[in-house]
């Protein structure tokens, strides 16, 4: 899974995806060399979209859900198929949970405190989440106390524009939700808009 992950550290929030779409939507993002999407929770029927994503692409990429806040929603998201379990906080019973069911967890952090909770229960790939209401600095204060082991990912308010910044402070990676995907989006457009994520991130990392 982590592999999938590494070879390019872009997560695809598809937030308001429907199961109807689910699967040329990840194709498209997929075409770009995005390979790992989740679909948020509170998305139209999210458990079907993530059964479809199964179906459709296997071990191709990582493809799970996202705005996992319970255990109970993670057994339902590895019933479906789904690998990759991310959160909008740290909860440490649902990270051991993910682990246990063999799904990737990334949990959402802000503090060191979090942090730390969220390593100490198996999590090695954390969100930093808002990020861009924290800021670099804050990243970078956080990188220098924490184990190697960690890698930390910028989401929320991440677009290319500022892709280069966020390397430069020691990010690994990025989730990109609204400047990649939203409903309205036509397929040209999310094919567009993921192009040009993979080259600000390349460009990024130099």
């Amino acid at each position: 899974m982590t592999d999938v992950l590494a070879q390019l550290p872009l997560v695809a929030i598809l937030r308001g995806v429907t199961p109807a779409r689910v699967e040329k939507v990840a194709a498209t993002i997929f075409s770009a060399g995005i390979r790992t999407i989740e679909v948020p929770l509170n998305s139209p029927e999210p458990f079907k979209s993530i059964a479809i994503l199964t179906r459709a692409f296997g071990m191709q990429g990582l493809t799970g859900a996202g705005t996992v806040t319970t255990t109970e929603e993670v057994d339902r998201v590895a019933d479906a198929g789904g690998r990759l379990a991310v959160s909008p906080h740290t909860d440490a019973a649902v990270i051991r949970r993910a682990v246990e069911k063999g799904l990737l967890p990334m949990p959402g952090i802000m503090t060191p405190s979090e942090a730390y909770t969220a390593f100490h229960a198996g999590a090695r790939d954390l969100k930093l989440f808002p990020a861009t209401s924290l800021g670099t600095n804050h990243l970078k204060a956080l990188l220098v106390i924490l184990p190697p082991a960690v890698k930390i990912y910028a989401v929320g308010g991440v677009s290319p524009a500022n892709m280069k910044e966020w390397r430069a402070a020691g990010a690994a990676g990025f989730g990109l939700g609204s400047d990649l995907f939203k409903p309205e989006y036509d397929d040209a457009e999310i094919a567009r808009r993921a192009k040009a994520a993979v080259a600000a991130f390349h460009a990024a990392a130099g």
